[in-house]
């Protein structure tokens, strides 16, 4: 079963996830990230900021196969779900991602706007009817930009 995780209270969800994405390619995770076309851009250009002992390695989901293959984190801005290859999908998408199933695992990044914290109440409202449990991580008082 998909082990599913919010991380609650992101104050720059962007830069919260490029740390995240750190940490799991130093760990040897493939990572799927999902988001819009604004904000993959955003993790795209973080992701390049990096200092260059840090750099993650990344593409686009448009980019061709053997690129994807080669790429430990694909940001898909467009919707494309390509799974084969990543255990972790990386939601920063305001809806809940098709076919999340087929993932290992699931994490949800939740900023700290109304707007945000409404869409993830529906998303975990959905995985709970769903009888999936759910990981809860209060990023609140923490270090959560």
């Amino acid at each position: 079963m998909t082990e599913l995780a919010f991380h609650f209270g992101a104050t720059d969800p962007v830069a919260y996830t490029c740390r995240l994405l750190r940490k799991a390619v130093a760990s040897g995770a493939r990572v799927l990230v999902r988001s819009d076309a604004a904000t993959a851009q955003r993790i795209d250009t973080e992701l390049w900021a990096l200092s260059p002992t840090d750099f993650v390695a990344h593409c686009d989901a448009s980019a061709s196969a053997s690129m994807r293959r080669r790429s430990p984190v694909l940001l898909a801005a467009d919707g494309t779900q390509p799974v084969d290859g990543y255990g972790v999908l990386v939601n920063l998408a305001a809806d809940v991602p098709p076919a999340f199933e087929a993932f290992d695992r699931v994490i949800e990044i939740v900023g700290v706007d109304d707007h945000d914290r409404q869409a993830a109440r529906g998303r975990w409202k959905h995985y709970t009817a769903l009888g999936y449990p759910i990981q809860r991580h209060d990023l609140t008082g923490r270090a959560a930009s």
